[in-house]
């Protein structure tokens, strides 16, 4: 897939200004994140990540904007990333939450609008994960939310595991007027090679006119033991297949920064993120780590 003209591989295209299209912020002593209680591997997240944290990593790697994604499931969490986005600095636009649910959710996103930085509100997210039902994203009522969603001129970000694979095809076909794009390529179990359910879920979704998906929370898995320090060969399956899936114009890279930090420093997952896609055109690159998501947040 190298254009013509394109660097030689192992060489990605230098200059390619990359958007962050998945990254978080936290601030515990203003909210709790109880998620970060849930499980002991993740204890060294139990500090304060902020704007002034990341700006400068993302300036050492060329990263030239952001999307700031939700972490909890409560009113106060999106108004709060909409005035961080409001200021000058990285964060060009916000994936937050909103009561799906909820008989007046239109009324809510509309006023989320009317919020300052409300221009910079890109999608919304509900983590799938904390429900019990595995459909939940198929239900009636649900739906009605995402055509909110859509109508509010909105993405749709959709973080779970291969089992919500199915509902959010369901609701992707319900919904096609709305843009659906999934976090982390859907988190595959990172067997050797992509197994079941994930693959025929992820090729479903990916046959979707309205889908696209986010190169990301992979990117800082380590290699399984025994394998050469550095080696890319447990992470090349899942980018070639989301690749050949999607293409590069609906595939957008995302750093998952700080959860990476478990595994990874910001600048060794984009590092990983180019190795990767080092064989692509400037074009593809540019999709990737650019434009795909900037057309689908509709980035300012």
């Amino acid at each position: 897939m190298t254009a013509a003209g394109a660097p030689a591989p192992g060489h990605p295209a230098a200059g390619v200004p990359v958007i962050d299209s998945h990254q978080h912020f936290w601030d515990l002593s203003a909210h709790d994140q109880p998620w970060l209680a849930s499980d002991p591997v993740l204890a060294p997240l139990l500090r304060n990540f902020a704007p002034a944290d990341l700006a400068p990593l993302a300036a050492a790697e060329g990263v030239m904007a952001s999307v700031v994604v939700q972490t909890v499931t409560d009113s106060w969490e999106t108004p709060e990333l909409l005035a961080l986005a409001a200021k000058p600095g990285l964060v060009a636009g916000v994936v937050g939450w909103a009561d799906l649910t909820a008989p007046d959710v239109a009324d809510a996103l509309a006023r989320l609008r009317e919020l300052p930085g409300g221009d910079r509100l890109a999608g919304i997210r509900h983590p799938v994960l904390i429900e019990p039902d595995p459909d939940w994203l198929a239900r009636p009522d649900v739906l009605r939310g995402l055509a909110a969603v859509a109508g509010a001129g909105l993405a749709y970000d959709v973080v779970g595991e291969p089992r919500h694979l199915p509902a959010a095809v369901t609701a992707a076909r319900r919904v096609p007027e709305l843009r659906f794009v999934l976090d982390h390529l859907g988190n595959p179990d990172m067997s050797p090679e992509p197994s079941e359910p994930w693959a025929t879920a992820f090729a479903e979704f990916a046959a979707l006119d309205n889908a696209v998906a986010k190169f990301s929370g992979i990117l800082g898995v380590p290699p399984p033991p025994g394998a050469a320090p550095g080696s890319l060969a447990h992470i090349r399956p899942y980018y070639e297949f989301a690749l050949q899936a999607f293409g590069p114009n609906r595939l957008m890279f995302g750093s998952d920064w700080p959860p990476c930090t478990l595994d990874a420093t910001y600048g060794e997952v984009l590092g990983t993120a180019r190795a990767l896609t080092s064989e692509l055109g400037e074009a593809e690159q540019h999709a990737i780590f650019n434009a795909t998501a900037r057309r689908t947040y509709r980035l300012p």
